[in-house]
């Protein structure tokens, strides 16, 4: 796998100054965590599951999550179970010995922690397809049972199983019992570290507890109650002391063409190349303006990839994920090993102070994606990538 490899290496060698490195599923939790990008879900009930598989994987897509919970109705569980089943025999067969190499990470959400071991061993051999699972509504009391069963899985198939929870409960938004709740998750996934891949969260049933629903002129970051609480998970759970893990962005929710009420957030500057127009009007048309704004607070406050629930949001995810020339200057100079006594230097486009120690934790971070996602040429910035993905 390979972030882009769906573009021709020609344009690749246009764009980038060094191109995305290749991945496995055997490759360090670190580099995967990271590599993540914009995870897609799809319900599990879809009849052409494994063919929808294939065509995302052709369009960039590099991870999936095939949902049973909130995407399906209750009613609807064991029908969508024995249609997983059935894709990913398909798969199985469609792809062939190198299928787990050249389609995206494969996870599945689950409601009950029983269904990763019933999963797992009706799947038999197509379960080596399976990255792993996303447990919903993790908290210490429920998140238990959910890494247990997933850890029961794994020895029961022999193959490395990942757990993606997902950070969504009303204990965790309110705020007399956030800090317990908080300390909980953390002593879970402590001890579990060597199984969780990243944590995500769930914006949308943290809005849902208090009736709110943002609309496409907000981002997450304007919902303040939600502000909140991804800045407390990230200063519990995101710390680059060795302790924390990735935590991806949360999930934006709007695709379709809608009655705007404030104006456009997207500047025009950096749309201003042959065609870049024509790009910036159509981002605005759809309602990805917002979406961009979104991903870039996402990075500032600490996360990384992002929940999609529609393949359009996939491209504009991986473009701002790409590695500038400036950034990979930077955090270059500030790793080498001339610099390992701190101190301080002017950046190589001198516009900017780097400060060693201080600025080493962010380096290492944008160099590992660096080498997920690559580094631009100088003078390619997103619009030139977003561009090339769209066409």
């Amino acid at each position: 796998m390979r972030h882009f490899r769906h573009l021709t290496p020609d344009v690749r060698h246009t764009l980038f100054h060094q191109e995305p490195a290749e991945f496995t599923t055997a490759s360090p939790a670190r580099t995967l965590s990271v590599a993540l990008g914009a995870t897609l879900y799809s319900p599990a009930t879809r009849s052409q599951l494994a063919a929808d598989v294939i065509k995302q994987a052709s369009r960039g897509v590099v991870s999936m999550v095939l949902c049973l919970e909130d995407s399906i109705a209750d009613a609807d569980v064991a029908t969508a179970e024995d249609n997983l089943i059935r894709q990913f025999t398909e798969l199985e067969q469609l792809t062939g010995a190198t299928a787990v190499d050249e389609l995206p990470l494969l996870f599945i959400r689950v409601r009950e922690p029983e269904q990763i071991t019933g999963l797992v061993r009706r799947l038999g051999p197509a379960a080596r397809l399976l990255c792993g699972f996303v447990l919903p509504k993790f908290t210490e009391e429920r998140g238990i049972a959910f890494l247990e069963a997933l850890t029961s899985a794994e020895s029961q198939y022999g193959q490395r199983l990942f757990a993606m929870p997902v950070l969504e409960s009303p204990e965790l938004l309110y705020l007399e019992s956030r800090a317990e709740t908080l300390a909980g998750i953390v002593r879970t996934v402590d001890k579990y570290r060597d199984r969780v891949l990243a944590l995500r969260l769930g914006v949308t049933d943290f809005c849902a507890a208090y009736g709110l629903r943002r609309t496409p002129d907000m981002t997450a970051y304007d919902v303040k109650l939600i502000a909140t609480v991804i800045a407390d998970v990230v200063n519990t759970l995101g710390r680059s002391d060795g302790t924390g893990f990735t935590i991806t962005g949360p999930v934006w929710e709007y695709f379709r063409l809608h009655e705007r009420m404030f104006k456009p957030q997207l500047r025009r500057s950096p749309f201003t190349g042959r065609g870049a127009e024509e790009l910036r009007t159509d981002l605005i048309e759809h309602d990805m303006d917002g979406l961009l704004r979104e991903i870039e607070l996402d990075r500032v406050n600490g996360l990384q990839g992002k929940t999609c629930i529609h393949p359009s949001h996939v491209a504009p995810v991986h473009a701002l994920s790409v590695v500038s020339h400036e950034e990979f200057s930077d955090a270059t100079d500030i790793v080498r090993p001339e610099r390992h006594g701190g101190g301080v230097l002017r950046s190589s486009y001198t516009n900017k102070m780097n400060e060693v120690k201080p600025h080493r934790a962010w380096a290492e971070r944008t160099l590992l994606r660096a080498e997920v996602f690559g580094v631009a040429r100088e003078n390619v910035d997103f619009v030139d990538l977003l561009a090339a993905v769209t066409r």
